[in-house]
């Protein structure tokens, strides 16, 4: 039962199964076998005595009528000799087959006393055994006497002394008939006792063949609950660790009760929950260093991990720290080191909570994207929109919580956001070298990005998108054009806007800004110098301090003092400034 196999305890289970049902087995064989003993008694013996002293009277009875018979021949007229030698004849013939059968009950009865293995009366059958040899021995010598006297007196035809006889004999006759029915009932009443001994022996082997049958299966099921316990209890601790590990639950462990297989399986599930353990502690760690969803799809699908780039359509962000380097201005370094680790921790939240990747930290830019196989194309351009929004919606808490983490009473007032994002074509895949890889974007969108976050110091806005950008996610996001602006390192012009907000929710004010900007826009391009500068005063009213109408509005006052040459295309190249 307790032994180190499974196979060897499902084995002593059968194997005492087996046992217990060969023990009852043999039981019901035992007691079978004595019940059988019983009836082959009664069925040969106690029966059959029975039935040799029944024809004892029927034979006695038989003789006597044959005497009864000789008689009535003898008194008949002459010539009727036939009939009593006919008679004769069967009176002769009578005699022995009485002590035959006397003889036989007597054999019989001689052999049921003479057998121990049988529970019988062997005092009753005793003196039934005398009774009968008293009234063979006894009796009947006196009635064949009567009888030898009586047959000589009808052959000598004296008919009134064969009277005499008659009645004598008759006497003598009926007392061995009393004598034998005496017999005859007292041996149905052993056969009746046997019977009912029987009877008896076959219902106590029923109900000890039921009482060891339901010992048997009692022991049975003990034997089989306490060995099945056994095994089902630690695979039951096995199945409840094995959800929990599938539930992400690490901190358990299985106890280990048994040394057989199932305890070899609980080892194993232990050392696979500490190695388990291990791999998520490295996952953890390197996630601080490596994008946890980088990180699971390196490990989880190779094809992320294959060197050679995929062009695909991503959105990239570049997000910078305006009025960092006056921040840190006297700053130790412990204190520098909370500076970037709050900063990064509260701008990288929204990127994160908006399925972004960020790519690294650089100094205190921070480069994001979104795209697949990470989120899906349609949603990327919404997604980082979001994310800007909400990590401009930080700068305010940011500034609250940077002079407590500082001890200090304020902060640079310019201390801000500026963000970047570009849509468009990039290359993605693993690249680096021998000694080390990164799962990066490269490309004029990156680099476009990264001007447009740039570009928000010339017109002192927080976030400029790209064209593309603004297209695809123009239908969840409020947006206003600001220019159209040649970057460095290219020749097109491209158009920038601003987000201001998700759709629908602008304030007025917001939306006046946004309607006078564009009407001073407008009049920009079309060199309408007074209506512009009319405008982006309009919009100043509408949004005191708004940087792309203050950046505007002096860029205007000029081209009012300076007018650009006639081939201008009203682009705005970065690197007049």
């Amino acid at each position: 039962m307790f032994r180190n196999s499974i196979r060897q305890k499902i084995v002593g289970i059968a194997t005492g199964l087996i046992i217990l049902a060969v023990i009852t087995s043999l039981l019901s064989m035992v007691m079978a076998g004595q019940v059988g003993h019983l009836l082959d008694e009664l069925t040969n013996r106690y029966i059959p005595a029975y039935g040799h002293l029944a024809r004892v009277n029927i034979r006695a009875l038989e003789r006597s009528l044959a005497m009864r018979r000789m008689m009535m021949a003898k008194m008949q007229a002459p010539g009727e000799e036939s009939g009593y030698d006919s008679a004769r004849k069967t009176f002769d013939e009578i005699e022995p087959l009485i002590k035959r059968e006397a003889d036989a009950a007597r054999v019989l009865i001689d052999a049921i006393i003479a057998d121990p293995s049988t529970p019988s009366d062997n005092a009753a059958l005793g003196r039934l055994d005398d009774r009968i040899d008293n009234a063979v021995n006894d009796l009947l010598m006196r009635l064949n006497a009567e009888n030898k006297t009586l047959l000589g007196q009808l052959d000598a035809k004296d008919f009134t002394a064969a009277r005499q006889t008659t009645l004598r004999a008759d006497a003598l006759r009926d007392e061995f008939n009393a004598r034998i029915e005496g017999i005859r009932s007292d041996m149905l009443a052993q056969v009746g006792s046997a019977a009912a001994k029987v009877m008896s022996a076959q219902q106590r082997a029923i109900i000890i063949s039921g009482v060891v049958t339901a010992i048997a299966a009692i022991l049975g099921f003990v034997f089989a609950m306490l060995v099945g316990s056994g095994i089902t209890r630690p695979v039951m601790r096995l199945l409840e660790g094995t959800r929990e590990v599938e539930a992400g639950r690490l901190d358990g462990a299985i106890a280990i009760t048994t040394q057989d297989e199932i305890g070899q399986l609980s080892a194993a599930f232990n050392r696979m929950i500490e190695t388990l353990r291990h791999n998520q502690r490295i996952r953890e760690t390197f996630g601080r260093y490596i994008n946890p969803r980088i990180a699971e799809g390196l490990l989880e699908q190779p094809a992320i991990a294959a060197t050679e780039g995929q062009r695909r359509v991503m959105t990239v962000m570049f997000c910078d720290m305006k009025g960092f380097t006056r921040l840190s201005e006297g700053v130790t370094p412990s204190g520098l080191v909370k500076i970037m680790n709050l900063y990064l921790s509260t701008m990288s939240a929204p990127v994160h909570a908006h399925h972004g990747i960020i790519d690294k930290y650089i100094g205190d830019a921070i480069m994001a994207y979104w795209g697949a196989p990470f989120v899906e194309e349609a949603e990327q351009t919404h997604l980082a929109a979001l994310a800007a929004i909400d990590m401009i919606g930080q700068v305010s808490q940011l500034r609250k919580d940077l002079p407590e983490l500082l001890g200090v009473r304020t902060i640079p007032a310019d201390c801000d956001i500026r963000i970047g994002v570009a849509t468009g074509e990039a290359l993605v895949g693993s690249i680096g070298s021998e000694f080390m890889m990164s799962y990066t974007v490269l490309g004029d969108t990156v680099n476009l990005a990264s001007r447009l976050e740039g570009a928000n110091k010339f017109y002192g806005s927080r976030s400029l998108i790209s064209e593309a950008t603004a297209s695809a996610c123009a239908a969840t996001i409020e947006l206003r054009e600001i220019d159209r602006l040649v970057v460095m390192g290219q020749s097109q012009p491209v158009a920038v806007f601003e987000i201001m907000g998700k759709k629908d929710e602008l304030t007025p004010a917001q939306t006046e800004l946004r309607q006078h900007y564009a009407d001073g826009l407008a009049a920009y391009r079309e060199r309408r110098w007074d209506d512009a500068e009319q405008a982006f005063t309009a919009a100043l009213a509408a949004a005191p301090g708004d940087g792309p109408s203050i950046a505007m509005k002096t860029r205007v006052a000029g081209f009012m003092q300076n007018p650009p040459a006639a081939d201008w295309d009203g682009a705005w190249h970065m690197e007049q400034k």
